[in-house]
């Protein structure tokens, strides 16, 4: 075990002194240390030579430096060492070097925007730090500092105010740089989990490993991350994955944004992205093409103090499939050459057709919770995916619905493999009816949801199947005016 003292790193860079006043060309500051004497410590050290740099190191008897920052000036003739400009540029710079840990390095275009000193700056601050120190110690530490320091920046992660403060760095990133963040913090955990899988370890993430939800006017929207081999397998198959289906199947995170406007017209989008690059998909796996697909999504809309409620009411569930059946009948006649028998040929054919939508959406209610459903069907027979298995002889035939699902003029999804539902198509609306008296309060509502993803073979020859479930919740504000 390590003790980890949770120092303010922000206030400790804050209050550093003015050179003049060092007495050595470093200081530091201890950021997670091991109870035995036997491990180093981590630290945080900013050193003059001539400008400032910072680095993390791991303090051996020879000091291993595992990150440095860019070069800042110091402020002269001041009491303090940094001015407010250089810490936002620091952060900046701590914020480049999480994003540059993903795999994407196409989004070079993308500036990172000034933080100026806010009034939750200290928090953005420290989550960026912890974020680059997790980062830092699953990919650069060495392997006895990581397994004593790992789990204590992992915890400072789960924290109510590191996930407040998530919500405005996002906002503040955009949805662009949010992805590439996100990214590459889920490729580290993956890698992480890999690596103690193989050697029989678990690890007990939070589920989900990050979500949020933000209130503005005439918008809820819930956006949540996770990467896919930390959600729970739900009923695998018995053949098992080679290792080349595992690491394609591994190495992808699922991306879900759930919007609400304030008359509840639900849009929602749930995405597979890939953690890694296609080529490194192709060489350790099989192909960014053999992942998992959405096949349920549920949602619960609950109001949290129930007085000033009076009734909720739904809109119609999607309807069901539509069949038409056609008789096809054909009569040949003819004669073969002369002299010969006559021959009649008759032929019968008869056809079915199912129409049928991919997805079927129910709404229900429970007191005054909204249920809202999304079920995935098998094309061919009706059946729900999430909930049934694959036959054989559907895994190898190669035009099974499921198979090039992603290329499909059929496909029930993007061809990047995820699924946009929106309030035109699939369900209209959930009204609640409340009280006069509740105008101008402020009412809380819980979003809980459940996510199911699938893979049933693309173009891999394997029996292999599985299906991983999340569950995540997030509470909302809107004041009724």
């Amino acid at each position: 075990m390590a003790s980890c003292c949770c120092p303010d790193i922000l206030a400790w860079i804050q209050n550093l002194p003015p050179l003049d006043e060092w007495r050595t060309t470093a200081m530091s500051i201890c950021i997670c240390s091991p109870n035995s004497s036997n491990h180093p410590s981590l630290n945080l050290s900013v050193t003059k030579n001539p400008s400032l740099s910072f680095s993390i190191v791991a303090d051996f008897h020879l000091p291993i430096s595992l990150w440095t920052s860019k070069s800042f000036k110091s402020r002269s003739k001041s009491s303090r060492l940094l001015d407010e400009e250089t810490v936002s540029r620091l952060l900046s710079n701590i914020i480049e070097d999480v994003l540059g840990y993903g795999s994407n390095k196409n989004n070079s275009w993308l500036r990172i925007p000034r933080i100026d000193p806010l009034a939750n700056f200290k928090d953005i601050f420290a989550l960026s730090f912890h974020t680059l120190t997790f980062l830092i110690l699953i990919y650069e530490a060495p392997a006895d500092l990581r397994s004593i320091c790992l789990t204590n920046v992992k915890n400072q992660l789960a924290l109510s105010q590191s996930r407040e403060a998530s919500k405005l760095l996002m906002r503040i990133l955009g949805s662009n740089l949010e992805e590439q963040w996100m990214r590459s913090v889920n490729l580290a955990i993956t890698n992480w989990i890999v690596e103690l899988q193989a050697t029989g370890q678990t690890l007990k993430t939070p589920s989900p490993l990050f979500s949020y939800a933000i209130s503005t006017v005439g918008l809820w929207k819930v956006q949540v991350y996770c990467p896919v081999i930390a959600m729970d397998i739900d009923n695998p198959s018995s053949s098992s994955p080679d290792e080349r289906l595992m690491f394609s199947l591994n190495y992808h995170q699922l991306e879900g944004v759930i919007q609400f406007n304030y008359r509840v017209v639900v849009r929602e989008r749930c995405d597979i992205g890939s953690l890694v690059s296609e080529a490194l998909m192709t060489e350790r796996g099989v192909g960014a093409a053999e992942k998992h697909f959405p096949s349920r999504i549920s949602l619960q809309l609950t109001p949290s103090l129930q007085t000033n409620l009076l009734s909720v009411s739904v809109g119609k569930s999607s309807e069901n499939p539509t069949r038409e059946i056609g008789m096809e009948k054909a009569i040949e006649g003819g004669f073969d050459a002369p002299n010969s028998y006559l021959s009649l040929k008759v032929s019968a054919a008869e056809t079915m057709t199912m129409s049928l939508k991919p997805w079927k959406f129910e709404q229900s209610v429970y007191g005054y919770a909204a249920n809202l459903n999304w079920f995935l069907h098998d094309s061919v027979d009706g059946r729900e995916v999430v909930s049934s298995k694959p036959s054989k002889i559907s895994l190898i035939q190669p035009k099974s619905w499921f198979k090039d699902r992603y290329s499909s003029a059929y496909r029930p999804f993007t061809r990047q493999g995820g699924v946009v539902f929106a309030g035109d198509e699939y369900g209209e609306s959930v009204c609640w009816k409340v009280d006069k008296s509740a105008l101008g309060k402020t009412m809380e509502w819980e979003v809980k949801g459940w996510i199911g993803l699938t893979y049933w073979p693309n173009k891999h020859r394997t029996f292999y199947n599985e299906t991983r479930l999340l569950e995540f919740r997030d509470v909302l504000c809107l004041t009724l005016g």
